[in-house]
């Protein structure tokens, strides 16, 4: 009985650590971190859709709402965004406040590319539909309920572990993901809820409106930008139209 005991404990321990990980910093990047992968500089080249979001007038509301309350609402807003990103093949790496960052990693095939565009697009429609249906507080402020901002864009990240010396963050960064929170803070002034980057649109099958060209800080040419147009609809292989 008692080797059989010390092997249950190490079961119960190890399915402990995997639950956790997998609630922290989500499921594959928990997996890697099981398996060692946790030496500081320890990344690899990955190409993926970058999903960056965040909520319109974080600031104000959490200058307005008392602090539970703020919580509570943050809870909400993000069951609208997480269930939708996995459901569709995304990681959710981290998030910042109220922004998320998550990716939706691919092969090097166009055809993998063109699906995991469509995917990432179906799970941005479905968290716009989530959120536009949140009951926001009495005393939000505005008449328009809780707002989300998203960019998608497809590129090239560096995914691993990045930090100090004993603290570690299994992330991913790279000019793609600088890109992606521009693109994020220019659908605001554009007054668009999805924006679109031109490498995500050129893999893209939907039917989207060219937005224009415009300057990014930080990169030297402008960046030609999409929306998605109206009752345009997204059906990502075995997912319904949205």
């Amino acid at each position: 009985m008692t080797p059989l005991a010390r092997v249950a404990e190490i079961r119960a321990l190890q399915r402990t650590a995997t639950n956790l990980l997998d609630a922290y910093v989500g499921h594959h990047a928990g997996e890697r971190i099981l398996a060692g992968q946790i030496r500081r500089g320890h990344t690899e080249t990955i190409h993926s859709v970058i999903w960056l979001s965040d909520m319109r007038g974080f600031t104000a509301l959490a200058d307005r709402l008392p602090p539970q309350m703020l919580v509570n609402l943050l809870n909400r807003y993000f069951d609208c965004q997480v269930p939708a990103i996995l459901q569709y093949g995304g990681e959710v790496l981290k998030f910042i406040g109220d922004g998320l960052l998550a990716i939706f990693p691919l092969a090097e095939s166009t055809a993998d590319a063109r699906e995991v565009c469509d995917r990432a697009l179906a799970a941005a429609r479905e968290a716009q539909v989530n959120i536009d249906a949140i009951e926001a507080p009495t005393n939000i402020g505005h008449a328009h309920g809780v707002r989300f901002g998203l960019a998608l864009h497809l590129g090239e990240v560096l995914y691993g572990n990045i930090g100090s010396g004993n603290r570690l963050d299994f992330t991913c960064i790279g000019p793609a993901v600088n890109l992606a929170a521009r693109l994020e803070k220019l659908a605001a002034s554009l007054g668009r809820t999805i924006i679109l980057s031109a490498e995500f649109a050129q893999h893209s099958r939907v039917d989207l409106e060219p937005l224009g060209e415009f300057a990014v800080a930080g990169f030297a040419a402008a960046q030609r930008t999409f929306g998605l147009r109206a009752g345009s609809a997204v059906k990502p292989a075995g997912g319904d139209n949205l």
